[in-house]
């Protein structure tokens, strides 16, 4: 294979990946959300009202699990194009170990209670429109025309967290909940922004973008929605860090084992 022949085999090899981590991603967050729907975890309101947080919850969950399906059929495909054998997304759902899994630790943080889940789904889903913007413009247009759908759908997402950040926000013992919540998870936010040689790779070939270009965006909006809430970002702020102690490199925490046996059974991937 020539100088030529051996970057595009990289780069191809870069964007399948790239777009695997995506899929896990949002397969993970999906189900995580899918957990609180009728876990009692959202206060109780009239059903189908803008405060009916559970069916709300179950919507998102749902248009995330539809993402994941997207992604994880079209590195399908990409694999298939490198490597002569097709699986499909039932095949990388079932077929991986919990160390093949490439989601952002972020997304597979439990539900600890309604500030926790309200915290991750507002950093997640407010990375999530950042990123998926910019994939709009991807030099791919089968991601690009995925991205370009989960552009309609995801400031939705983000809305339904920064509405609950308010709602939570407006009480005193709410608030200090949100704060706990936010100290817990803040140490996972390094990770969305940190690039290695998969994203270098592939935004080098127009595939993809790079993570770091997307944090001064990200940071705007949340700390928006903090100072409304009397809040701010847990000092100091995270470092970068290692890929090699990240979701990315398949490094998870305890829970997300059990927690990709019930993806398995399938109630809400299925």
């Amino acid at each position: 294979m020539n100088e030529r022949g051996a970057a595009a085999a990289a780069a191809d090899t870069a964007a399948t990946a790239y777009v695997l981590r995506l899929g896990d991603d949002a397969l993970v967050a999906g189900h995580r959300l899918a957990e609180t729907e009728d876990s009692g975890v959202w206060p109780e309101a009239s059903h189908g009202s803008a405060h009916d947080g559970g069916a709300q919850a179950g919507r998102i969950s749902r248009s995330l699990l539809r993402l994941a399906r997207s992604l994880l059929g079209c590195a399908g495909r990409m694999e298939e194009q490198l490597t002569g054998v097709l699986r499909t997304e039932d095949d990388l759902v079932l077929g991986r170990d919990a160390d093949q899994f490439l989601n952002l630790r972020l997304v597979e943080l439990p539900n600890t209670d309604l500030a926790h889940t309200v915290v991750r789904q507002l950093l997640f889903s407010v990375y999530a429109l950042e990123l998926y913007t910019a994939l709009a413009d991807s030099s791919d247009e089968a991601l690009a025309e995925i991205a370009r759908t989960a552009v309609g759908e995801l400031p939705f997402h983000r809305d339904h967290a920064v509405r609950w950040t308010l709602r939570l926000g407006a009480g005193d013992d709410d608030r200090r909940r949100l704060d706990e919540a936010l100290r817990e998870v803040w140490p996972c936010i390094g990770e969305l922004f940190l690039s290695d040689e998969v994203s270098r790779t592939a935004e080098e070939a127009g595939f993809a973008v790079d993570p770091a270009r997307l944090r001064p965006a990200w940071e705007a909006v949340v700390d928006g929605v903090l100072r409304d809430v009397r809040l701010a970002r847990p000092d100091p702020v995270p470092p970068v860090g290692s890929m090699e102690m990240c979701g990315r490199a398949g490094v998870h925490s305890e829970p997300f084992h059990r927690t990709l046996v019930d993806i398995r059974r399938g109630t809400a991937y299925h």
